[in-house]
């Protein structure tokens, strides 16, 4: 956000974060935006993540427990959905 140049736009208080009082979106397969988990295996086809040593296992989770894989977008149009 820093290196963006977005982070004077992020909300005050606690409160502001839940309403997402703030610029840009964060969105991850298996979240109502994005829902079937399989899309995952498209972004390892990209990505590559088992050179930094993530693999996705045969239910599309991501070992070690705790990686986190998520497609960030900052322009301030930018919002959330379900599919």
């Amino acid at each position: 956000r820093q290196e963006l140049q977005i982070d004077g736009s992020d909300g005050a208080t606690p409160e502001d974060l839940i309403k997402t009082s703030y610029q840009g979106a964060r969105y991850s397969f298996g979240y109502p935006a994005c829902p079937n988990l399989e899309d995952q295996a498209l972004l390892w086809q990209l990505l590559d993540p088992e050179r930094i040593g993530v693999s996705l296992s045969d239910e599309f989770q991501m070992h070690p427990e705790q990686s986190t894989s998520a497609l960030i977008v900052h322009h301030p149009e930018a919002r959330y959905f379900s599919i």
